[in-house]
């Protein structure tokens, strides 16, 4: 189920300090986030390739994931799940190819988190480069496989409309 092994490589010294100073500013960020209650905007990829999603773990969080991240201002929302994609997994798309699954407003970790989540359907399996840095793992999933992991909430709902 792994991603092509020949992408993968142990993490190095640095990687591990990267990893560590990940953590250090997630914590940071979530004490902030329980004080401010901020706005946040995020977008994800959904990869599919033959019924099966393409999960990534950031090394500072305990769930799995799609890749994606926070929408910089002024930027559109497909754009920054192009950019993210393109930054977690070295996979390249285009705005028209992503499709919105998902798109709502919650409450998570002391912020009102707008999330949007796109799929996006390759007819091959494209090679997912991680940079064990954010990054530490990229694996393909089954809908059923993934549903039985710790997955970022809203995630469930845009697998599981995934046909």
């Amino acid at each position: 189920m792994s991603v092509d092994e020949a992408s993968r490589r142990s993490p190095t010294v640095i990687d591990r300090g990267f990893q560590i100073a990940y953590v250090c500013a997630y914590q940071l960020m979530r004490t902030y986030w329980k004080v401010s209650h901020p706005s946040t905007h995020g977008a994800l990829v959904t990869l599919w390739n033959s019924g099966e999603v393409l999960l990534v773990r950031n090394s500072y969080v305990p769930y799995y994931s799609a890749p994606g991240g926070y929408v910089r201002s002024g930027e559109a929302s497909r754009d920054a799940a192009i950019r993210e994609l393109k930054e977690e997994t070295g996979v390249a798309a285009r705005a028209e190819q992503l499709e919105l699954v998902y798109d709502a407003v919650n409450e998570w970790e002391g912020k009102r988190d707008h999330v949007e989540i796109f799929a996006l359907d390759v007819p091959e399996r494209p090679r997912i480069e991680v940079d064990n840095r954010e990054v530490v793992e990229a694996s393909w999933f089954t809908k059923e496989r993934a549903f039985g992991l710790n997955l970022f909430p809203p995630l469930r709902e845009a697998i599981a409309a995934h046909s």
